[in-house]
């Protein structure tokens, strides 16, 4: 019997299929996503707000004349993240308690592009016990 074993690289990577959202205003995007769409490739995004359905749209861009972009900052081992203060001021989304992870889908927005679509869920703090 032959084995091909590949070595485990990724002790304390993120590994999350998810978007997530911070109490500290900003979006992230875990390793597994950022290598898994290829976020690398892209230095910035746009957002975009749909209040009833309470979701934000996430377009991934490089479009340097862009006024409402945001930059991705990138980490080694964490992926990249983005601040969206303004963002999150101009909507009064309060992130302390929207924050957590969020299943993502695509959504071809006319005349934008295919946008990674969340629609928030109001956190749960676990009870004490």
């Amino acid at each position: 019997m032959s084995f091909q074993f590949s070595k485990f690289e990724g002790r304390n990577g993120r590994f999350e299929d998810r978007i997530t959202i911070s109490k500290s205003n900003s979006i992230g995007f875990p390793t597994r996503f950022y290598n898994d769409n290829k976020i690398a490739d892209y230095k910035y995004i746009v957002l975009f707000w749909d209040e009833k359905e309470n979701a934000i749209g996430i377009l991934f861009s490089n479009d340097e004349n862009e006024r409402s972009k945001f930059t991705i900052i990138r980490t080694e081992k964490y992926g990249g993240m983005a601040s969206a203060k303004s963002f999150f001021t101009q909507y009064k989304i309060d992130t302390g308690k929207f924050r957590g992870r969020y299943e993502w889908e695509k959504f071809n927005q006319p005349n934008v592009g295919e946008l990674f679509v969340i629609r928030l869920k109001e956190h749960v703090q676990a009870p004490l016990l």
